[in-house]
């Protein structure tokens, strides 16, 4: 079984985000996609309507940082 995240886990977020979708530029994804992203992901377990703004950016970078990593 997955490890449980939450919103505050931006950094394994990312890093499962890049597993899942692993051709997809963070940068060119709105948040209400990406918000439906996080919560597919196996394990997540926190209350969907507990996302904000920041919360979505902050992952939205941690993503990008391990985007960048995999691009070379």
């Amino acid at each position: 079984m997955p490890r449980e995240i939450h919103w505050t886990d931006a950094e394994e977020i990312g890093i499962q985000l890049q597993e899942t979708y692993p051709d997809t530029d963070p940068l060119t994804v709105r948040f209400t996609d990406l918000h439906r992203m996080v919560t597919e992901l196996p394990g997540f377990a926190d209350d969907p309507t507990k996302s904000n703004e920041s919360r979505l950016e902050a992952i939205q970078m941690a993503w990008h940082e391990e985007f960048q990593d995999a691009q070379g």
